[in-house]
């Protein structure tokens, strides 16, 4: 009963920019934690940033280029992307740790694709 319904992926040339969003919606109590994750092709699915009360999380690939951030009052994670690489090119996945009320679990949004060409 928990969606994430992710946007703004897209083509960006590098050095440009995007911005994700990852809102979430359905029947829950409350947001643990947000992340995000991407999979290039031919590799594995891997952490590139993640947020929870008091801390952020940045894989070393990201630092520094990167920013994750929340909307509580909208349920809503964010992800700056920014000085974009050709490398940076992936699906990019949000993921939610929820607590429904009874149970605490994960959800997935559907993945955005982002493009970064040289």
């Amino acid at each position: 009963q928990v969606q994430l319904v992710e946007s703004g992926g897209g083509l960006v040339q590098a050095g440009g920019s995007l911005r994700l969003s990852c809102a979430a919606s359905g029947s829950f109590f409350s947001i643990i934690a947000m992340g995000w994750y991407r999979q290039a092709p031919g590799k594995a699915r891997e952490l590139v940033a993640h947020i929870a009360t008091g801390s952020t999380n940045y894989a070393d690939a990201v630092k520094g280029r990167f920013t994750i951030s929340s909307d509580k009052a909208k349920n809503t994670a964010y992800l700056q992307m920014n000085s974009l690489k050709p490398e940076d090119t992936a699906v990019y996945y949000c993921n939610a740790d929820v607590f429904t009320g009874l149970s605490r679990r994960d959800y997935w949004g559907q993945g955005t694709q982002v493009t970064v060409s040289s």
